[in-house]
């Protein structure tokens, strides 16, 4: 049997990090967003796949991750039931992720992060200035070996 699941999207909202009662390990929730292939119409659609991860990607997600992130997940489709807070029995399929991509560079998400305020906001935007230009080297044709 195959139980494979590969998707590559964006985050619905924030990951949500919880830990566990019984040893706190760590425990990340989140929704991929995909476009599914569209109808013989012409109509686009959506699916929102639940996904969750653990221990340290669980935190990586969480630290990395937020509303809108381009993430590529690969795991296993599990489906789980429980008692919700009517009593009745709810069933979930969710993703059980065993490798967690973040699919876009960390410079996009610099305005997401707090700024240390006793750090100098002209240094953050040289180091944004720096890591934009990555595929040229300043280097003497002369000192390049062939």
């Amino acid at each position: 049997m195959i139980n494979r699941v590969v998707l590559v999207g964006r985050l619905t909202r924030d990951p949500e990090l919880r830990k566990t009662a019984q040893n706190g390990t760590s425990v990340v929730s989140f929704t991929v967003a995909v476009d599914n292939r569209r109808t013989p119409n012409g109509e686009k659609s959506t699916s929102f796949i639940p996904c969750i991860a653990w221990r340290e990607m669980a935190d990586s997600v969480s630290k990395f991750t937020h509303k809108g992130s381009l993430v590529g997940v690969e795991g296993r489709l599990t489906q789980r039931t429980y008692v919700n807070k009517e009593g009745k029995n709810t069933s979930v399929f969710e993703v059980v992720c065993d490798t967690v991509q973040f699919l876009e560079p960390k410079s996009n998400n610099v305005e997401n992060v707090p700024l240390d305020p006793t750090f100098p906001e002209d240094t953050i935007e040289e180091t944004i200035n720096d890591n934009k230009n990555l595929n040229t080297v300043d280097i003497a044709d002369d000192d390049l070996p062939f």
